[in-house]
């Protein structure tokens, strides 16, 4: 939990003072590679990590997860260039996939599958805290001190949760289960891939976007097929459908979580602490939510997980065209935050029925391989998003290319809504 807080804390803290970070580094063409970059090292990381974790067991992949998180934090906070700050959240998205693919393993070995949405509620939990306080914290530091203090604060937080965790960890038996290197290979050419589809969108000449954009689409694409099968890109089973909700979900709703506090500072003219509460009213709506969706699960005996998915995309659907329009009306800005507020109450609701879908699914003795896919397919969704935000705001300017970007999430939930209709067939 306390690791969960930590990771929670930062990310709603980096997407407060980011734009104060690009500005004192000269950096906002850069904007969303500060995501991205952090995505890319996730998803290595769940995939690397959560199938070591299968073979040896928690304990060190954890331990290994908690000193990069922690290395990452160090460079981005010394960082005294863009692109340094840049490598500090790769290396900050290697720990934190590992920490949280650690998470994931561990609830899906150790509870049983009626206990499990409980505890999927209770990790949700640990956003409580970072909503109320996050933006505020980061927000003041970064007025009174710097915005470095934002990431180097979190140093001492981070020894402490792992003094706590690793004693529970190293009592989790091992599965054994062989790693499986042609998957680590394949995941890292799929973040190169991703990376060069990423940098040709940024692209101001056509030539080398069009080369970039090529060479990223012949890595990435071969590699996803190996690591989600061949027959992924058709949705077949439960399973690979639950992997493609998940990315049209965090495609949609992180991308534009990434843009809307510096939307607000742009186009309303907000402050670092106000641009911020929008984030918060999500985060804490979608550990209620999360909250009432466990109940529901628990007395319905998960019978209407994909009916909840359904449901819950179509809520986020609604809440990024709302953001758009609001964020370039005349009506007032706290209207942009309720807005975004019914976007994290469809997060809570959808994004946890179909956790539950993806773990029922999980062989035995590959839990973690899966819980690694599951946080892939995240990663991979709030890359793409995130990125695609950065560029459209690089090339465009902050109000047309958030107004795109919302456009183009909106319609990937939708996608996300057409796909959930096969979750139906999870026993």
């Amino acid at each position: 939990m306390l690791s969960m807080l930590i990771i929670a804390f930062e990310s709603l803290a980096v997407a407060t003072v980011l734009p104060q970070v690009a500005e004192h580094l000269n950096g906002l063409k850069l904007y969303g590679w500060s995501f991205s970059a952090f995505f890319m090292g996730f998803m290595v990381s769940t995939v690397a990590l959560g199938g070591l974790a299968d073979r040896i067991g928690p304990a060190r992949p954890y331990l290994l997860s908690a000193l990069c998180f922690g290395l990452g934090l160090t460079i981005a906070g010394l960082a005294p260039t863009m692109a340094v700050f840049i490598l500090g959240r790769a290396v900050q998205g290697f720990g934190g996939g590992g920490v949280v693919a650690v998470a994931y393993l561990a609830i899906n070995k150790g509870f049983p599958d009626e206990l499990r949405a409980r505890v999927l509620a209770l990790m949700s939990s640990a956003w409580v805290l970072p909503g109320l306080i996050g933006p505020a914290l980061a927000s003041a530091l970064a007025a009174l001190l710097s915005w470095r203090g934002v990431f180097l604060g979190l140093l001492p937080l981070l020894g402490l949760a792992a003094l706590l965790t690793l004693p529970a960890l190293r009592r989790m038996p091992a599965s054994g289960t062989p790693v499986d290197r042609s998957r680590l290979i394949a995941v890292t050419l799929a973040a190169l891939g991703v990376a060069l589809g990423l940098a040709a969108l940024g692209q101001h000449r056509l030539l080398p976007g069009l080369l970039l954009g090529v060479l990223g689409t012949a890595l990435a694409l071969p590699a996803l097929g190996r690591l989600y099968g061949r027959n992924a890109y058709r949705v077949p089973s439960p399973l690979e459908a639950g992997f493609a909700v998940r990315l049209c979900l965090t495609f949609g709703f992180f991308g534009a979580e990434a843009l809307l506090p510096l939307s607000l500072q742009r186009l309303r003219g907000l402050g670092l602490l106000e641009s911020g509460l929008a984030l918060t009213a999500a985060a804490l709506v979608w550990s209620l939510c999360s909250f009432l969706h466990s109940r529901l699960d628990e007395r319905t005996a998960g019978r209407y997980r994909s009916q909840v998915v359904r449901a819950g995309s179509l809520v986020i659907a609604l809440s990024l065209l709302l953001s758009g329009w609001l964020l370039h009306s005349t009506l007032p800005v706290w209207t942009v935050g309720l807005a975004w507020a019914l976007g994290g109450a469809g997060m809570g609701f959808a994004f946890q029925a179909h956790t539950l879908v993806v773990l029922k699914q999980a062989p035995e003795g590959q839990e973690g391989q899966v819980s690694g896919n599951l946080q892939l397919a995240d990663m991979l969704g709030s890359a793409l998003g995130a990125g695609l935000g950065g560029a459209l705001v690089g090339l465009l300017g902050v109000s047309s290319g958030s107004g795109w970007y919302l456009s183009a999430g909106t319609l990937a939930v939708m996608g996300a809504v057409l796909v959930a209709g096969k979750l139906r067939r999870t026993p």
